[in-house]
């Protein structure tokens, strides 16, 4: 664990870490002047030279016409992510609240495949964009998740909401349920093999894990709560909405400083290449294939916004696995995603996402070219 305070031989990165480290070990808290604070320039924290690399290319490009595209689609970037990225932050900090730890352990941490269905219908309900789910797949981690089944998680969340599922039906009819299909199927496959993986040792385990109760019941926990509840204004927004504020303060600190590296370098490209580029070298063969992958991973923002692009795909090219391999592709070769899992779960996991994910998303998508 690294931080820049130490106390119980650990080093954190604040004070509340310390408090919620104390709580899933259930040891006693020790006092605020007893942790060693590591010095650290703020200009040396990660988030900030982020912040502050983007901003001067961002106003650079008021100055130099060449950024100008570049500044068109940052904004538009932003304005795709910045509402999933709130709303995922905001339900992080609600989970951090009110979902008792207990209750994701019952889910989500065992080490069988009932874990990986659990999250991967959990993805289903709570996706936004790929980026807004972020932050609560790692709270969900934070609560003691199983890693097969966050990967499944964090690979089925980007596909379930209401909006994209709308969209690519309303784009590709009845071929929209095979690219949903497809997408439930990766994640399925992706978690069941991740699963293999931690049972033979070859990735990371989740420190947060406690041993799950056999005879706890999340029905009658959940009963026993709404009868012991007592409303009071005065506890929800003194108590309740300062806690949720504030976990959901912590997610974004960790999150933020990814997304913005990856809507910068999506930006980048995609004002550099146009989309009749696209159109005209994603031919319906193992070549289109493997182009299809490398520039969906380096253009992919958030699946709707992706959607419209890959069906231009599609209706210019007759490629419908192309188009498919484009959407899926964002999402399992995501640097976001594979540098939060790198410095937050660990390297073995973050290298096999790809290297398990996209061999499924390539095969997927040369049959689809073959059947449609």
């Amino acid at each position: 664990m690294e931080g820049k305070i130490s106390a119980h031989g650990e080093w954190f990165c604040s004070s509340y870490c310390i408090r919620k480290y104390e709580q899933g070990k259930n040891i006693a808290p020790v006092a605020e002047e007893v942790c060693v604070v590591q010095s650290r320039p703020f200009y040396k924290n990660k988030l900030f030279l982020t912040v502050v690399s983007v901003s001067v290319l961002f106003l650079s490009s008021f100055f130099f016409s060449g950024l100008e595209m570049f500044r068109h689609h940052f904004l538009e970037y932003l304005g795709m992510v910045w509402k999933a990225l709130l709303l995922g932050f905001l339900i992080g900090g609600l989970i951090e609240v009110y979902i008792p730890r207990a209750y994701i352990v019952k889910l989500l941490a065992s080490k069988g495949s009932r874990s990986v269905l659990n999250a991967t219908l959990l993805g289903f309900i709570f996706s936004g964009c790929s980026h807004g789910c972020l932050a609560i797949t790692f709270e969900l981690y934070k609560k003691g998740a199983s890693i097969p089944a966050v990967i499944a998680f964090l690979l089925a969340s980007p596909w379930a909401n209401l909006s994209i599922t709308l969209l690519l039906l309303s784009l590709f009819a009845w071929k929209g349920f095979a690219i949903l299909i497809s997408a439930l199927a990766i994640s399925l496959g992706a978690g069941f093999l991740y699963a293999f993986l931690d049972k033979k040792g070859w990735i990371e385990k989740n420190p947060n894990t406690v041993p799950e109760e056999e005879s706890f019941s999340i029905l009658k926990d959940i009963r026993e709560r709404r009868r012991l509840y007592r409303f009071s204004v005065r506890e929800l927004l003194g108590t309740d909405m300062p806690q949720v504020l504030k976990g959901s303060w912590h997610l974004a600190e960790m999150v933020i400083g990814w997304v913005l590296i990856g809507v910068t370098a999506a930006s980048l490209i995609g004002s550099l290449l146009s989309p009749a580029t696209f159109e005209n070298w994603m031919g319906k063969n193992i070549h289109g294939l493997m182009l299809t992958l490398g520039l969906a991973t380096l253009v992919e923002v958030c699946s709707e916004g992706s959607a419209p692009l890959a069906f231009e795909i599609y209706r210019q090219t007759g490629a419908f696995g192309n188009a498919f391999v484009f959407l899926m592709a964002g999402v399992v070769t995501d640097y976001t995603e594979i540098g939060l899992l790198w410095s937050n779960v660990g390297r073995r996991t973050a290298l096999w996402l790809p290297l398990l994910s996209v061999p499924m998303t390539l095969l997927i998508g040369f049959l689809m070219n073959k059947l449609f």
